[in-house]
């Protein structure tokens, strides 16, 4: 949400202040969202940061976002030529998350684009939602990213790290 970074990574988007402007104005209706946020390509440190204050000022105003999901960028097959963050990196991005935004009761770990285990340390950082399986994926497979995990694997990683897997709809009310 770094409007020059924004720019040199996708130059035909709106705005950040646009695009918060239709959460906000979606929030008001009573329209609930998540807020993303990837990081590992051209920013530093203090634009993870603005991004982050960006999304906790909205949810102070509208408590409209359901979660938070921090996501790394996948260079492979893009025009932006950076090293790959590395999962200590994700895990300290996603720690601080939870922190910064303890305005939001959820924080997703990205097994998209993490993979399995590092999703399931990712619950000891502060993320309590392994996120859904999904039917199709294409921003970060033509990355050439291709983790896959099904509902048993997603439950048995919950399992295994001494959580208690729970099945919730989109809204996060528990099935």
């Amino acid at each position: 949400m770094c409007d020059d970074i924004r720019q040199k990574v996708s130059p035909n988007r709106c705005s950040s202040y646009e695009l918060l402007e239709v959460m906000h104005q979606a929030h008001l209706m009573v329209m609930r969202s998540s807020a993303t946020m990837m990081f590992g390509h051209l920013e530093k440190d203090v634009h993870i940061f603005e991004h982050m204050d960006k999304i906790r000022r909205l949810q102070d105003e509208t408590q409209g976002f359901t979660a938070f999901i921090p996501w790394t960028f996948q260079p492979d097959n893009t025009k932006i030529a950076v090293k790959k963050k590395t999962s200590v990196e994700y895990l300290r991005v996603l720690a601080m998350s939870r922190l910064f935004l303890d305005n939001i009761e959820n924080i997703q770990a990205s097994w998209v684009t993490q993979g399995d285990k590092i999703a399931q340390t990712a619950l000891f950082f502060g993320a309590n939602d392994m996120g859904s399986t999904m039917i199709e994926e294409n921003v970060v497979a033509s990355a050439g990213v291709d983790f896959m995990l099904s509902k048993d694997e997603l439950t048995r990683l919950i399992t295994r790290a001494g959580f208690e897997p729970r099945q919730r709809d989109c809204y996060y009310y528990l099935l």
